[in-house]
């Protein structure tokens, strides 16, 4: 990606870099068309931006989707590893590592929707790339489960990895029912269900 710059060009707001309005545009459309129905052109007139700008920052539609969900998937790293390594209470590490994911996959649901609806389109270097970063993800939230199992902290009758996809089974399935109006907040919802993976895991 190119060293991001500002622009005055139509269609956006003025000085915003160009790379966070193609991306706010496909994201948007995306959600609302799909990524089939939404053409490289139909993204650059809604940013404001020309085709060349667009090849300049992502080079294809296909980078534009895998960025969609990388940028989310680098802020849930990041603050999963300063979780990790903040050095409390391992129960209370794996409560909020588990919280936490739960509140940016709701604040950023529309990137975890269109990524999970379209995903197999992606190129197979972009998806083996994806694969390898939410991997790194999984791997570092299964390594608080092991630590709390290994010092008698956690239960080690359910295995690691079993505990693991049943948490982020349920932050995938978050879109199919969370609705902003509903009656939980998004800090609620994410207590609750950490709080389920905490009872699940007591002696």
């Amino acid at each position: 990606m190119g060293t991001t710059t500002t622009t005055t060009e139509p269609g956006g707001a003025r000085g915003a870099p160009v790379p966070q309005r193609l991306l706010a545009a496909a994201t948007r459309l995306f959600a609302e068309r799909g990524y089939d129905r939404t053409s490289v052109q139909d993204v650059v007139e809604a940013a404001g931006v020309t085709k060349g700008a667009l090849y300049h920052y992502f080079g294809s539609k296909d980078d534009l989707l895998y960025e969609v969900y990388a940028r989310m998937l680098r802020l849930q790293q990041r603050r999963l590893d300063e979780v990790a390594a903040s050095g409390g209470p391992v129960e209370e590490r794996l409560r909020a590592a588990a919280a936490d994911v739960v509140v940016t996959t709701i604040e950023n649901l529309d990137d975890a929707m269109i990524f999970f609806r379209s995903m197999h389109q992606l190129s197979p270097e972009k998806s083996r790339r994806v694969r390898a970063e939410r991997r790194r993800y999984h791997e570092r939230f299964r390594a608080l489960v092991e630590e709390g199992q290994r010092t008698g902290v956690f239960t080690a009758a359910v295995p690691a990895d079993l505990v693991v996809d049943h948490h982020f089974g349920s932050v995938h399935h978050l879109g199919t029912w969370y609705r902003a109006d509903g009656p939980l907040t998004p800090r609620q919802i994410a207590g609750h269900l950490a709080d389920l993976l905490l009872r699940a895991l007591r002696p």
